[in-house]
């Protein structure tokens, strides 16, 4: 088992998830989280594909139309799907339905927004 397993395992293990009389909430565990996004992406627009040095990831796919892709495993979540993504691999989201579709990102790790590796870009950045 390495790094990024204990990781994930370590994170998973804190999610909270908790039955109440109107439904039920899951509660995320913010001593690990570093930064918390909704990201909406495009019908037909990609982020690029990418990796980060230091800081894994945890998706949660919000709406149908998302194509993920995570080193070599490319699916469509549904929604609801919870996804690690460990440090250093190689991951893109990809708008694929009629409407704009969103994921919950959570940073695990540091916090900088320029940790980011780009390996191919639609936007040439």
């Amino acid at each position: 088992m390495d790094a990024n397993d204990d990781l994930e395992r370590s994170f998973r293990e804190r999610i909270l998830e908790d039955v109440r009389p109107w439904g039920r909430f899951r509660a995320y565990p913010y001593e690990l989280g570093a930064t918390v996004k909704i990201i909406t992406v495009d019908p037909g627009r990609a982020l690029s594909l990418q990796y980060h040095r230091r800081r894994a990831e945890f998706w949660v796919a919000l709406d149908p139309g998302l194509e993920v892709t995570v080193g070599d495993r490319v699916w469509s979540p549904a929604p609801n799907e919870e996804i690690f993504i460990p440090r250093k691999a190689l991951h893109r989201l990809r708008g694929l339905g009629p409407r704009p579709a969103r994921v919950m990102e959570i940073w695990i790790g540091d916090p900088d927004e320029s940790d980011i590796v780009r390996v191919q870009d639609d936007f040439g950045r």
